[in-house]
This record gives C-alpha cells, sequence and structure tokens, in this order.
C-alpha cells in the first residue's frame, strides 16, 4: 500500500486491471479481441453509458438518482404515444416520430427541473425522492402503454439506433460524443468548478457566492436528459416502445460512476473514470456471455466484481487523502 501512496500508480489502477481483464478474457477466448466484438461491446455500453456520463454530474454534486432506468421507459413510451397521437392527426408518423423525441427531451427537463425544485425547497434528499420517481415513471409508462409495446415508428427511425457509420455503430459514436461533451464541461468550464465545490463542501460554496439551486438544478437534469437520449436509442434498435425498458440500467449506471471512482459522498469523480467504469462492466457482461457462464452465475461474478473494484477504489482515495 506504501508503493501505491509514493507511487503515481495509484492514479492509473483501474485501466491496470482493465487491461489485465482484457488480457485475461482473450487468453480464455480468442474471439473476444476482435474489432466486430469490441465494436459490439461498445455499443452494448452506451444504452447505459450515456445515462452514467450525466449521473457522474449528479454524484460529483452530492447527489443522487435513481429513476432513470424508468425514465428510459417513459421517454420512449412519451415519444412513441405522441407520434401515435399525430398520427391520428393527419400527420405521418415520419415527421411525427420528431416531436415525439422533442416531447421526451423536453419532458426530461421537466422531469429533473421537478426533482431538484421538491429536494430544494423541502430538504428532501434525492435519494428518497429519485426512489419515488422510479415507481411512477414506471407507472406512467405503463399507463401511457396500456403495458403493451406501441409500434409505430417509422423505417428510417431504425438507422439512429441499429444503424453503422464507416463500421461504427452510432449508439458507439453517441456515447463518445456525450463523453467529450461532459468531459469538457466537468473540465473547462463554471459548471464544472461549481459541482465539484457544492459536492465537497455545500456551505464553503454558498459563502463563495455559488448559486447552489442552480447547479442542484443542473446535475437533477442531466441524468434525465441523457436518459431521454438513451430511450431513442434503445427504442430504435427494436422499433418498439414499451414500459418495462431500462429496468436495472440505474444501477449499472450507478455502479460504472462509483467504479469510475467517485464517491457518492461527493466532491470526487472524473469523467474519465466514468468511462473507464462503463467498458468494465460491458467487457465483463460480454466476457461471461462468450465464456458460456450461466446466466446466474453473471450475477454474482459481476456483482462480487463491482464490490472489490469499489473497496479499491474507496482504499486508494483514501490514501490520497492521506487517511
Amino acid at each position: 500500500m506504501s508503493f501505491l501512496k509514493k507511487s503515481n500508480l495509484s492514479n492509473y489502477i483501474l485501466e491496470v486491471v482493465l487491461i489485465c481483464l482484457i488480457i485475461t478474457i482473450t487468453s480464455l477466448t480468442p474471439g473476444f479481441f476482435t474489432k466486430s466484438n469490441l465494436l459490439n461491446v461498445l455499443r452494448n455500453a452506451s444504452l447505459t453509458g450515456v445515462i452514467a456520463f450525466g449521473m457522474t454530474i449528479t454524484i460529483i454534486t452530492g447527489q443522487i438518482d435513481l429513476s432513470v432506468g424508468s425514465a428510459v421507459a417513459l421517454y420512449c413510451v412519451t415519444a412513441a404515444r405522441v407520434t401515435q397521437v399525430l398520427q391520428n392527426y393527419g400527420i405521418p408518423n415520419t415527421q411525427g416520430i420528431i416531436y415525439g423525441m422533442i416531447a421526451a427531451m423536453a419532458l426530461s427537463v421537466v422531469s429533473g427541473s421537478f426533482m431538484a425544485f421538491v429536494h430544494i425547497k423541502f430538504g428532501i434528499p434525492t435519494f428518497i425522492i429519485s426512489l419515488a420517481f422510479l415507481n411512477i415513471f414506471y407507472g406512467l409508462a405503463a399507463i401511457l402503454s396500456k403495458g403493451f409495446p406501441i409500434t409505430v415508428f417509422p423505417s428510417w427511425y431504425n438507422e439512429i439506433g441499429a444503424g453503422r457509420f464507416h463500421g461504427i455503430p452510432h449508439p458507439a459514436i453517441v456515447l463518445v460524443i456525450v463523453f467529450i461533451i461532459v468531459f469538457i464541461i466537468m473540465k473547462y468550464t463554471r459548471l464544472g468548478r461549481e459541482a465539484y465545490a457544492v459536492g465537497g463542501n455545500e456551505e464553503a460554496a454558498r459563502l463563495c457566492g455559488i448559486n447552489i439551486p442552480k447547479v442542484k438544478v443542473a446535475c437533477m437534469i442531466a441524468p434525465q436528459f441523457l436518459a431521454a437520449i438513451s430511450s431513442i436509442l434503445v427504442s430504435s434498435q427494436v422499433m418498439s416502445a414499451s414500459s418495462q425498458f431500462g429496468r436495472g440500467y440505474e444501477m449499472t449506471v450507478i455502479s460504472s460512476v462509483i467504479i469510475g471512482g467517485a464517491s457518492l459522498f461527493g466532491g470526487i469523480g472524473k469523467v474519465w473514470g466514468t468511462f473507464l467504469g462503463i467498458i468494465f462492466l460491458a467487457i465483463i457482461s460480454n466476457g461471461m456471455t462468450i465464456l458460456n457462464i450461466n446466466e446466474f452465475v453473471q450475477y454474482v461474478v459481476r456483482g462480487a466484481l463491482i464490490l472489490i473494484a469499489v473497496a479499491v477504489n474507496t482504499i486508494i482515495v483514501n490514501m490520497q487523502r492521506g487517511e
């Protein structure tokens, strides 16, 4: 441990673990380290990965959003329902879906803002608020869809989630674009600096003149808006919208952020670390599938590896703090 503390190795421990994981899986199955499979890993990781970058902002600010999985279901159903209603009024679904996507993204901004408002106004922890909305969103999605998948999308819509640009899946491109945008925001903008300040010490941030309510609203909108983007990717891949979409996403999203080195207490976290966390979980899932490991065993292995990764990161963070 003292060696890690004196060296810079502790700053790259997740990269080292990830490389070792790739080498191990590649040695067990040659089909893993191929261009097509690695692109498949990125494509699958993008569905939860884009949300994880928004969750990084939220967790760094000292908040959390447990509703993002059900939000995916609500937003894709909203887009489909708007398209369906407009079609009844004579607007073809080729145009209606555009209004549907806009409606879904607008709803995500309203949802994130409202959760932040409740937290700021009544002092209720975002953990409790988002837990309540997890159920509310699933319920609303089921009501809007009447419990059945909605298949109203035009053929071109499939290109968003299933298309490729020079062989690279569109969702993978979206993942990289979102990563770059959030990385720039958190590293080079005022909002990024204020998010770290609020998460590190809210009272000190207030005394420094930081508009804390504004920062909290932005940090709650981020994962909701990116959940709307994820809902578009999911629904365009399968060309339907269902209230069952997104189940379990919240745990994968939060795990990616924590594995990436963020602290649930706020003030600590990196967008690059989240990206590594996303890839870490995606590789584990893909590797076990290729190795034909029993699905129930996969849950155990995935959970154990997440626990180990989080424990290692916690030890490293404590060492860097000098504790």
